[in-house]
């Protein structure tokens, strides 16, 4: 299988319960709850995407012919250090794409592979941790693993209290709470932390590399 990759690059994870780690960031292009196309994202599921996954020009992106030229790719971000492998597999949606080839590659070569989802395809059972990021509108089938990682609120109603209160059902180690970083964000920063105030369960993420000028 071929690989469309958007951009790849070494970074320090910004959110969630891994930030601050070192890590080669994969982003794949392609999503299945938005086109990438400004014209289209009124109508999109997904609306409030701040990525650009479409295409394959970014730094470190193109079309790799096999997993093994992709992971070979992702090694050379990583450096020499044999220790502390680690890879995001993200995008777009980086399920449409992942496979057992890819996941056997980047095994093999010593990566602990996380993925960031959007929940609406089933995460392959090699990823050593998989955070989940519910959209309003969309159906989540992956409803258990490490990390659910919820934006509030959401545009066009989004998520009301009771879908936080049923996600409390689901089966992840984590449930956390990440303001929504547009015009309004520091509202936005209010209600989530009141959120969390009320509901223990649920914890607060910022993009902390947003604040410390990374990728």
């Amino acid at each position: 299988m071929a690989y469309a990759v958007k951009e790849m690059f070494l970074t320090l994870q910004g959110e969630g319960v891994q930030a601050g780690r070192r890590a080669v960031f994969l982003r794949f292009a392609g999503c299945n709850l938005w086109s990438g196309r400004e014209q289209d994202r009124r109508d999109a599921v997904c609306k409030f995407c701040d990525t650009d996954f479409v295409g394959t020009d970014g730094l470190g992106g193109g079309k790799f012919a096999d997993a093994d030229a992709l992971a070979d790719a992702a090694l050379a971000f990583w450096g020499d250090r044999a220790e502390g492998r680690y890879i995001v597999l993200t995008g777009g949606e980086p399920m449409l794409q992942v496979d057992d080839a890819l996941v056997d590659a980047l095994h093999a070569r010593g990566f602990a592979i996380a993925i960031e989802s959007n929940g609406t395809i089933a995460a392959h059972p090699g990823i050593d941790w998989i955070c989940i990021s519910p959209k309003a509108g969309s159906e989540v089938v992956q409803r258990s693993g490490n990390e659910l990682k919820l934006v509030w609120p959401q545009p066009g109603g989004g998520h009301a209290m009771a879908d936080v209160a049923a996600m409390e059902g689901w089966a992840f180690d984590h449930h956390l709470l990440q303001p929504l970083d547009d015009p309004h964000a520091a509202d936005n920063a209010r209600a989530a932390i009141a959120i969390v105030m009320d509901r223990p369960m649920w914890r607060l993420t910022v993009q902390a590399h947003k604040y410390l000028g990374l990728r």
